[in-house]
């Protein structure tokens, strides 16, 4: 496959419709790229999000699929090529997770954990794979897989949410060395997030966690989803040499005071 010589570069970003998916897909449109934005079941507001890409002048393409599913990763790749005629970058974002308590260890089931296995860690593999001649056609491909703090200290929604944070941390690794000199892969390891999916999980226990997340932290602040947004952009737009490395976005949680 020859490198594709139109003028804007293209992104495919699961989980693109809402959160951090649609940040990222709107900083990235005003920056001039087209953008295909996968769902799984949120097509009015992946509908509301393509509208609002279009109306900064670039091109924007909905792909349907769970990441879950390698014939839906395949197919939503296929997709966003043949609309947008070229794949530069992919942002893997798409998770989910289930909220529970660390201490209560029987309330996790084997159900929970692969589901949380196989989108958030396989999920983007499958992805990547699909990806992986387009971005290679680029001239300059590149990966980002959204991950999290709770992958590094081993704190955050649930256990298995944690463990497959750590493994994507892994497995950007394993894609930077597998997949280079062509593509480069990358994450982000953000913390707290006031999001939609974070006030959704927690209801009405979501201030105390933010409270405690600022309180806990060097900066004294918790991320928007714009925060993680422009952590992606510097990736894409900084060091061509920075590759397997993850970009911790979390007001120096991590620190602490």
């Amino acid at each position: 496959m020859a490198p594709n010589n139109q003028s804007n570069k293209a992104v495919l970003i699961t989980g693109g419709s809402r959160g951090v998916g649609r940040a990222t897909a709107l900083l990235l449109a005003s920056g001039g790229y087209d953008v295909a934005i996968n769902h799984r079941d949120s097509k009015a507001q992946a509908e509301e999000t393509a509208a609002a890409i279009e109306a900064l002048g670039v091109k924007a393409v909905i792909v349907q699929g769970d990441t879950s599913d390698d014939e839906a990763c395949r197919a939503m790749v296929d997709d966003a090529l043949a609309e947008l005629g070229r794949l530069d970058v992919l942002v893997n974002n798409a998770a989910t997770t289930k909220f529970i308590p660390h201490e209560q260890l029987d309330a996790v089931s084997t159900e929970l954990w692969d589901r949380i296995f196989a989108v958030n860690v396989r999920g983007p593999f499958q992805c990547a794979r699909a990806a992986q001649e387009a971005l290679g056609a680029s001239g300059n491909g590149q990966i980002i897989n959204i991950a999290s703090i709770a992958g590094i200290c081993g704190n955050g929604s649930s256990i298995p949410y944690c463990a497959s944070k750590a493994a994507l941390i892994s497995l950007t690794q394993s894609l930077a060395r597998t997949l280079a000199p062509k593509i480069r892969v990358n994450a982000i390891a953000p913390g707290c997030i006031d999001s939609q999916w974070t006030h959704d999980g927690l209801g009405d226990d979501y201030q105390t966690l933010a409270s405690r997340n600022e309180a806990g932290s060097a900066l004294g602040k918790i991320a928007l989803p714009e925060d993680v947004a422009q952590a992606v952009e510097s990736l894409l737009e900084g060091s061509r040499l920075v590759t397997g490395q993850t970009l911790v976005v979390d007001a120096g949680a991590l620190l602490g005071r």
